[in-house]
Protein backbone atom coordinates (compact mmCIF):
# COMPACT_ATOMS: atom_id res chain seq x y z
CA UNK A 1 0.00 0.00 0.00
CA UNK A 2 1.11 3.22 -0.73
CA UNK A 3 2.20 5.79 2.25
CA UNK A 4 1.88 9.05 2.07
CA UNK A 5 5.26 11.71 2.36
CA UNK A 6 4.97 13.51 5.67
CA UNK A 7 6.18 16.58 3.49
CA UNK A 8 9.83 16.66 5.53
CA UNK A 9 12.96 17.22 3.51
CA UNK A 10 14.56 14.55 4.90
CA UNK A 11 11.40 12.46 3.82
CA UNK A 12 11.17 13.58 0.61
CA UNK A 13 15.00 12.63 0.04
CA UNK A 14 15.29 9.05 1.37
CA UNK A 15 11.84 8.81 -0.67
CA UNK A 16 14.03 10.53 -3.36
CA UNK A 17 16.84 7.91 -3.36
CA UNK A 18 14.48 5.04 -3.09
CA UNK A 19 12.57 5.42 -6.51
CA UNK A 20 14.13 8.20 -8.72
CA UNK A 21 16.95 6.17 -11.14
CA UNK A 22 20.03 7.88 -10.98
CA UNK A 23 21.21 10.14 -13.28
CA UNK A 24 22.58 12.91 -12.07
CA UNK A 25 24.62 14.35 -8.79
CA UNK A 26 22.26 16.92 -7.09
CA UNK A 27 22.24 18.46 -4.04
CA UNK A 28 20.88 17.11 -0.96
CA UNK A 29 17.45 19.79 -1.12
CA UNK A 30 14.37 19.75 -2.84
CA UNK A 31 12.99 22.55 -4.76
CA UNK A 32 9.72 23.29 -3.76
CA UNK A 33 8.40 26.86 -5.38
CA UNK A 34 10.13 29.53 -7.65
CA UNK A 35 9.09 33.03 -8.30
CA UNK A 36 11.37 35.77 -10.70
CA UNK A 37 14.96 35.46 -9.93
CA UNK A 38 14.76 33.10 -6.61
CA UNK A 39 14.04 29.23 -5.94
CA UNK A 40 12.85 28.20 -2.22
CA UNK A 41 13.72 24.61 -0.92
CA UNK A 42 11.28 22.74 1.46
CA UNK A 43 13.14 24.38 4.36
CA UNK A 44 12.28 27.58 3.22
CA UNK A 45 15.55 28.46 1.96
CA UNK A 46 16.20 31.32 -0.79
CA UNK A 47 18.45 30.79 -3.58
CA UNK A 48 19.52 33.30 -6.20
CA UNK A 49 19.41 31.15 -9.48
CA UNK A 50 21.39 32.92 -12.01
CA UNK A 51 21.88 29.12 -13.95
CA UNK A 52 18.01 29.99 -15.15
CA UNK A 53 16.45 26.44 -14.49
CA UNK A 54 19.54 25.72 -17.16
CA UNK A 55 18.62 28.77 -19.53
CA UNK A 56 15.35 28.01 -19.36
CA UNK A 57 13.14 30.09 -17.71
CA UNK A 58 13.69 32.92 -19.77
CA UNK A 59 10.81 35.43 -17.62
CA UNK A 60 12.37 33.97 -14.09
CA UNK A 61 10.02 31.31 -12.30
CA UNK A 62 6.79 30.94 -12.61
CA UNK A 63 5.66 34.14 -14.18
CA UNK A 64 1.86 35.51 -14.26
CA UNK A 65 1.59 35.02 -17.73
CA UNK A 66 2.74 31.91 -18.03
CA UNK A 67 0.36 30.39 -15.38
CA UNK A 68 -2.50 32.10 -16.86
CA UNK A 69 -2.00 31.23 -20.19
CA UNK A 70 -1.92 27.35 -18.90
CA UNK A 71 -5.05 27.51 -16.70
CA UNK A 72 -6.97 29.14 -19.41
CA UNK A 73 -5.68 26.50 -21.95
CA UNK A 74 -6.05 24.02 -19.68
CA UNK A 75 -9.77 24.80 -19.48
CA UNK A 76 -10.57 24.75 -22.67
CA UNK A 77 -8.21 21.64 -24.71
CA UNK A 78 -5.37 20.05 -23.43
CA UNK A 79 -4.53 17.50 -26.29
CA UNK A 80 -6.92 16.83 -29.03
CA UNK A 81 -3.89 14.03 -31.37
CA UNK A 82 -1.09 15.10 -32.92
CA UNK A 83 -3.47 14.14 -36.31
CA UNK A 84 -5.53 17.70 -35.72
CA UNK A 85 -4.30 21.21 -36.26
CA UNK A 86 -5.60 23.37 -33.25
CA UNK A 87 -6.15 26.96 -32.70
CA UNK A 88 -3.03 27.35 -30.09
CA UNK A 89 -1.13 25.56 -32.90
CA UNK A 90 -1.67 28.07 -35.58
CA UNK A 91 -1.58 31.12 -33.82
CA UNK A 92 1.62 30.31 -32.55
CA UNK A 93 3.00 28.87 -35.96
CA UNK A 94 2.40 32.40 -37.20
CA UNK A 95 3.70 34.80 -34.79
CA UNK A 96 7.11 32.01 -34.88
CA UNK A 97 7.18 32.30 -38.62
CA UNK A 98 7.03 36.08 -38.73
CA UNK A 99 9.46 37.26 -35.88
CA UNK A 100 12.38 34.35 -37.25
CA UNK A 101 12.05 35.33 -40.84
CA UNK A 102 11.46 31.18 -41.51
CA UNK A 103 8.59 30.18 -43.39
CA UNK A 104 7.77 26.40 -42.11
CA UNK A 105 7.94 25.25 -38.30
CA UNK A 106 7.50 21.76 -36.17
CA UNK A 107 7.06 21.60 -32.65
CA UNK A 108 8.52 18.86 -30.43
CA UNK A 109 9.26 18.52 -26.23
CA UNK A 110 12.60 18.58 -25.76
CA UNK A 111 15.83 20.14 -27.47
CA UNK A 112 17.49 16.59 -28.64
CA UNK A 113 13.72 16.16 -30.59
CA UNK A 114 14.03 19.55 -32.17
CA UNK A 115 17.99 18.66 -33.32
CA UNK A 116 16.92 15.65 -34.49
CA UNK A 117 14.40 16.38 -36.71
CA UNK A 118 16.91 19.21 -38.23
CA UNK A 119 19.04 15.78 -38.41
CA UNK A 120 16.39 14.22 -40.46
CA UNK A 121 15.56 16.96 -42.05
CA UNK A 122 19.15 17.28 -43.65
CA UNK A 123 19.26 13.30 -44.61
CA UNK A 124 15.83 13.94 -46.39
CA UNK A 125 17.68 16.63 -48.26
CA UNK A 126 20.48 14.69 -49.14
CA UNK A 127 18.30 11.37 -49.94
CA UNK A 128 16.20 13.43 -52.58
CA UNK A 129 18.93 15.88 -53.68
CA UNK A 130 22.21 14.94 -53.03
CA UNK A 131 22.14 11.51 -54.35
CA UNK A 132 22.18 9.74 -50.64
CA UNK A 133 24.55 12.33 -49.32
CA UNK A 134 24.11 11.09 -44.91
CA UNK A 135 26.64 12.68 -42.98
CA UNK A 136 26.19 15.56 -40.64
CA UNK A 137 29.50 17.92 -40.02
CA UNK A 138 29.39 19.67 -35.76
CA UNK A 139 32.06 20.76 -34.09
CA UNK A 140 34.18 18.93 -31.44
CA UNK A 141 33.18 20.59 -27.76
CA UNK A 142 30.06 20.85 -28.94
CA UNK A 143 26.40 19.39 -27.20
CA UNK A 144 23.07 18.73 -29.20
CA UNK A 145 21.41 16.29 -26.79
CA UNK A 146 21.04 13.10 -25.37
CA UNK A 147 19.34 10.80 -27.44
CA UNK A 148 21.53 8.59 -28.95
CA UNK A 149 21.81 10.28 -32.58
CA UNK A 150 22.26 13.30 -31.02
CA UNK A 151 24.86 11.70 -28.62
CA UNK A 152 26.77 11.37 -31.26
CA UNK A 153 25.98 14.01 -33.05
CA UNK A 154 27.79 16.02 -30.03
CA UNK A 155 31.61 16.42 -29.67
CA UNK A 156 32.09 15.50 -25.69
CA UNK A 157 35.16 13.50 -25.79
CA UNK A 158 34.28 11.84 -23.08
CA UNK A 159 31.26 10.20 -24.75
CA UNK A 160 33.34 8.96 -27.82
CA UNK A 161 32.88 5.21 -26.62
CA UNK A 162 29.68 5.98 -24.60
CA UNK A 163 27.16 4.04 -25.37
CA UNK A 164 28.69 2.41 -28.16
CA UNK A 165 28.34 1.66 -31.12
CA UNK A 166 27.51 5.07 -31.94
CA UNK A 167 25.10 6.57 -34.45
CA UNK A 168 27.16 6.16 -37.71
CA UNK A 169 27.39 9.55 -40.47
CA UNK A 170 28.95 12.64 -37.83
CA UNK A 171 32.32 14.02 -38.46
CA UNK A 172 33.56 16.27 -35.61
CA UNK A 173 35.72 19.33 -36.72
CA UNK A 174 37.42 22.26 -34.24
CA UNK A 175 35.14 25.34 -33.94
CA UNK A 176 36.61 28.34 -35.67
CA UNK A 177 38.79 26.40 -38.20
CA UNK A 178 37.37 26.47 -41.07
CA UNK A 179 39.75 24.66 -43.50
CA UNK A 180 39.14 21.64 -40.89
CA UNK A 181 35.65 21.93 -41.65
CA UNK A 182 36.00 22.40 -45.60
CA UNK A 183 38.75 19.24 -45.57
CA UNK A 184 35.54 17.10 -43.79
CA UNK A 185 32.69 17.74 -46.30
CA UNK A 186 32.50 15.35 -49.31
CA UNK A 187 29.96 13.78 -52.02
CA UNK A 188 28.77 12.16 -48.70
CA UNK A 189 27.76 15.15 -46.43
CA UNK A 190 24.47 16.81 -46.16
CA UNK A 191 24.92 19.17 -43.47
CA UNK A 192 27.20 21.56 -41.20
CA UNK A 193 25.68 21.53 -37.77
CA UNK A 194 27.04 24.19 -34.69
CA UNK A 195 25.61 26.20 -31.99
CA UNK A 196 26.52 29.67 -32.43
CA UNK A 197 27.63 29.68 -28.47
CA UNK A 198 29.11 26.40 -27.18
CA UNK A 199 27.08 26.68 -23.87
CA UNK A 200 27.93 23.60 -22.24
CA UNK A 201 30.89 23.54 -24.19
CA UNK A 202 32.52 26.29 -21.93
CA UNK A 203 30.84 29.38 -23.67
CA UNK A 204 32.86 29.73 -26.93
CA UNK A 205 31.18 31.91 -29.72
CA UNK A 206 32.33 31.51 -33.36
CA UNK A 207 33.57 34.30 -35.52
CA UNK A 208 31.82 36.14 -37.83
CA UNK A 209 34.17 35.23 -40.46
CA UNK A 210 34.37 31.84 -39.91
CA UNK A 211 30.24 31.48 -40.27
CA UNK A 212 30.08 33.92 -43.33
CA UNK A 213 32.49 31.38 -44.71
CA UNK A 214 30.64 28.12 -43.71
CA UNK A 215 27.30 30.01 -45.06
CA UNK A 216 29.22 30.28 -48.46
CA UNK A 217 30.56 26.76 -48.59
CA UNK A 218 26.77 25.24 -47.89
CA UNK A 219 25.52 27.35 -50.81
CA UNK A 220 28.30 26.11 -52.94
CA UNK A 221 27.73 22.42 -52.03
CA UNK A 222 24.02 22.69 -51.84
CA UNK A 223 24.03 21.37 -48.17
CA UNK A 224 22.13 22.25 -45.32
CA UNK A 225 23.66 25.08 -42.66
CA UNK A 226 21.73 24.15 -39.47
CA UNK A 227 21.88 26.55 -36.32
CA UNK A 228 21.27 24.92 -32.47
CA UNK A 229 19.67 27.77 -30.68
CA UNK A 230 18.92 25.79 -27.54
CA UNK A 231 20.36 27.66 -25.49
CA UNK A 232 20.95 30.82 -27.53
CA UNK A 233 17.64 31.62 -29.28
CA UNK A 234 14.75 33.83 -27.96
CA UNK A 235 16.87 36.88 -26.45
CA UNK A 236 19.22 34.94 -24.60
CA UNK A 237 22.62 36.46 -26.24
CA UNK A 238 21.08 40.04 -26.43
CA UNK A 239 19.10 39.41 -29.67
CA UNK A 240 16.10 37.59 -30.54
CA UNK A 241 18.37 35.26 -32.51
CA UNK A 242 21.95 34.93 -32.00
CA UNK A 243 22.54 34.53 -36.11
CA UNK A 244 21.56 38.40 -36.07
CA UNK A 245 24.75 39.02 -34.37
CA UNK A 246 26.49 37.59 -37.39
CA UNK A 247 24.13 38.68 -40.41
CA UNK A 248 23.70 35.06 -41.34
CA UNK A 249 20.76 32.89 -41.87
CA UNK A 250 20.81 28.96 -41.64
CA UNK A 251 18.86 26.93 -43.74
CA UNK A 252 17.53 25.13 -40.57
CA UNK A 253 17.22 26.87 -36.93
CA UNK A 254 16.68 24.47 -33.79
CA UNK A 255 15.08 26.25 -30.16
CA UNK A 256 14.02 25.00 -27.03
CA UNK A 257 14.71 26.07 -23.03
CA UNK A 258 13.17 29.74 -23.50
CA UNK A 259 10.92 29.17 -25.73
CA UNK A 260 8.61 27.45 -23.25
CA UNK A 261 9.54 29.26 -20.07
CA UNK A 262 9.93 25.93 -17.98
CA UNK A 263 7.14 24.13 -20.02
CA UNK A 264 8.26 20.99 -21.91
CA UNK A 265 8.94 22.58 -25.79
CA UNK A 266 11.08 22.94 -28.87
CA UNK A 267 10.83 23.76 -32.47
CA UNK A 268 12.49 23.27 -35.29
CA UNK A 269 12.21 26.27 -38.11
CA UNK A 270 13.24 26.05 -41.74
CA UNK A 271 12.03 27.59 -45.40
CA UNK A 272 9.72 26.27 -48.31
CA UNK A 273 12.79 24.94 -49.85
CA UNK A 274 13.55 22.10 -47.62
CA UNK A 275 9.47 21.33 -46.38
CA UNK A 276 10.16 17.87 -47.61
CA UNK A 277 9.11 15.75 -45.11
CA UNK A 278 6.11 13.01 -46.12
CA UNK A 279 3.29 11.56 -44.08
CA UNK A 280 4.95 9.33 -41.49
CA UNK A 281 8.43 10.92 -41.92
CA UNK A 282 8.81 12.47 -39.02
CA UNK A 283 6.04 13.40 -35.56
CA UNK A 284 5.77 12.77 -32.24
CA UNK A 285 2.13 12.87 -29.98
CA UNK A 286 3.08 15.74 -28.27
CA UNK A 287 3.65 17.50 -31.69
CA UNK A 288 1.84 21.30 -31.90
CA UNK A 289 -0.19 19.94 -28.38
CA UNK A 290 -2.72 22.82 -27.60
CA UNK A 291 -1.44 23.25 -24.06
CA UNK A 292 1.85 23.67 -25.05
CA UNK A 293 1.80 26.21 -27.84
CA UNK A 294 -0.12 28.25 -25.20
CA UNK A 295 2.62 28.49 -23.18
CA UNK A 296 4.45 28.98 -26.00
CA UNK A 297 2.65 31.92 -27.21
CA UNK A 298 2.61 33.86 -24.03
CA UNK A 299 6.38 33.29 -23.26
CA UNK A 300 7.61 34.94 -27.03
CA UNK A 301 4.90 37.74 -26.95
CA UNK A 302 6.05 38.39 -23.08
CA UNK A 303 9.83 38.50 -24.78
CA UNK A 304 8.44 40.72 -27.48
CA UNK A 305 6.57 43.29 -24.79
CA UNK A 306 9.41 43.40 -22.72
CA UNK A 307 12.31 43.81 -25.19
CA UNK A 308 13.91 41.16 -23.61
CA UNK A 309 16.85 41.00 -25.84
CA UNK A 310 17.84 44.33 -25.08
CA UNK A 311 17.58 43.91 -21.21
CA UNK A 312 20.21 40.79 -21.85
CA UNK A 313 22.30 42.75 -23.70
CA UNK A 314 22.79 45.66 -21.14
CA UNK A 315 22.58 43.48 -18.32
CA UNK A 316 25.04 41.47 -19.83
CA UNK A 317 27.45 43.86 -20.58
CA UNK A 318 26.90 45.01 -16.69
CA UNK A 319 27.98 41.75 -15.67
CA UNK A 320 31.07 41.73 -17.56
CA UNK A 321 32.01 44.74 -16.19
CA UNK A 322 31.43 43.81 -13.21
CA UNK A 323 33.44 40.74 -13.00
CA UNK A 324 36.60 42.74 -15.34
CA UNK A 325 36.66 44.56 -11.67
CA UNK A 326 37.08 41.27 -9.75
CA UNK A 327 39.11 39.91 -12.14
CA UNK A 328 41.70 42.38 -10.93
CA UNK A 329 41.67 40.82 -7.14
CA UNK A 330 40.46 37.03 -7.89
CA UNK A 331 41.51 34.44 -9.75
CA UNK A 332 38.89 35.15 -13.03
CA UNK A 333 39.75 35.19 -16.97
CA UNK A 334 38.67 35.03 -19.99
CA UNK A 335 35.59 36.63 -19.51
CA UNK A 336 33.05 35.71 -22.52
CA UNK A 337 29.84 35.42 -24.29
CA UNK A 338 26.83 37.19 -25.06
CA UNK A 339 24.18 39.09 -24.05
CA UNK A 340 23.16 36.61 -20.40
CA UNK A 341 25.07 33.15 -22.03
CA UNK A 342 28.23 34.46 -19.79
CA UNK A 343 31.25 32.45 -18.87
CA UNK A 344 34.63 33.05 -16.88
CA UNK A 345 37.89 30.99 -16.35
CA UNK A 346 38.98 30.10 -12.87
CA UNK A 347 42.35 27.76 -11.72
CA UNK A 348 41.63 24.69 -12.84
CA UNK A 349 40.11 21.79 -11.08
CA UNK A 350 38.27 25.03 -8.39
CA UNK A 351 35.37 25.23 -10.52
CA UNK A 352 33.11 22.60 -9.00
CA UNK A 353 33.95 23.59 -5.41
CA UNK A 354 33.25 27.32 -6.40
CA UNK A 355 29.44 26.61 -7.85
CA UNK A 356 29.45 24.52 -4.31
CA UNK A 357 30.14 26.99 -1.92
CA UNK A 358 28.00 29.52 -3.85
CA UNK A 359 25.33 27.14 -3.32
CA UNK A 360 25.95 26.86 0.12
CA UNK A 361 25.17 30.86 -0.03
CA UNK A 362 21.88 30.94 -1.71
CA UNK A 363 23.49 31.56 -5.15
CA UNK A 364 22.73 29.14 -7.84
CA UNK A 365 25.54 29.25 -10.80
CA UNK A 366 27.02 26.37 -13.38
CA UNK A 367 30.32 25.02 -13.24
CA UNK A 368 30.03 23.55 -16.87
CA UNK A 369 34.12 21.79 -16.31
CA UNK A 370 36.75 22.05 -14.35
CA UNK A 371 37.79 25.32 -14.77
CA UNK A 372 34.76 27.31 -15.95
CA UNK A 373 31.80 29.11 -14.31
CA UNK A 374 28.68 29.82 -16.51
CA UNK A 375 25.92 32.61 -16.37
CA UNK A 376 22.58 32.17 -17.71
CA UNK A 377 19.81 34.28 -15.03
CA UNK A 378 16.37 34.66 -16.47
CA UNK A 379 15.91 37.50 -19.59
CA UNK A 380 14.27 39.67 -16.70
CA UNK A 381 17.50 40.07 -14.12
CA UNK A 382 17.54 43.60 -12.44
CA UNK A 383 21.06 45.46 -11.69
CA UNK A 384 20.13 45.02 -8.31
CA UNK A 385 19.71 41.32 -8.94
CA UNK A 386 23.17 41.34 -10.11
CA UNK A 387 25.11 43.27 -7.32
CA UNK A 388 23.53 40.42 -5.08
CA UNK A 389 25.41 37.74 -7.40
CA UNK A 390 28.08 39.46 -7.47
CA UNK A 391 28.37 39.82 -3.70
CA UNK A 392 27.71 36.00 -3.06
CA UNK A 393 30.14 35.16 -5.95
CA UNK A 394 32.72 37.11 -3.96
CA UNK A 395 32.33 35.80 -0.75
CA UNK A 396 33.14 32.81 -1.90
CA UNK A 397 36.43 33.72 -4.19
CA UNK A 398 37.65 34.73 -0.70
CA UNK A 399 36.75 31.42 0.92
CA UNK A 400 38.42 29.84 -1.14
CA UNK A 401 41.08 31.49 -1.35
CA UNK A 402 40.90 32.39 -5.44
CA UNK A 403 42.93 35.58 -5.78
CA UNK A 404 44.90 36.90 -8.90
CA UNK A 405 48.07 35.01 -8.25
CA UNK A 406 46.08 32.42 -9.39
CA UNK A 407 44.95 33.88 -12.17
CA UNK A 408 47.54 32.49 -15.19
CA UNK A 409 46.90 29.02 -14.11
CA UNK A 410 43.00 29.72 -14.84
CA UNK A 411 44.41 31.70 -18.37
CA UNK A 412 46.02 29.01 -19.69
CA UNK A 413 42.59 26.46 -20.00
CA UNK A 414 40.62 29.25 -21.19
Amino acid sequence: MHNKLNGSTADLLEAAHQSILFTAKRPELVMDRGEGMYLWDTDGKAYLDFSGGWAVTSLGHSPKVLQAAIAKQAGQLVHASPGFYNKPMIEFSKLMTDISGFDKIFFASSGSEANESAIKLARKHGAKNLSGAYEIITLTNSFHGRTLAMMSATGKAQWESLYAPKVPGFKHVPINDFDACFAAISDRTCAIMLELVQGEGGVYSVDAPYLQALRKACDVYGILLIFDEIQTGLGRTGKMFASEHYGVKPDVMTLAKGIGGGFPLSAMLTTNEYDLFEPGDQGGTYTGNPLAMAAGMAVVQEILRLDLPTNAMLMGQTIKEQLASLAEKYAISAIRGKGLLLGFSVPEGTAAALAADCMEQGLIINAPNASTIRLMPSLTVTETEIDEMLLMLERSLIKLELYAAQKETAAVRA
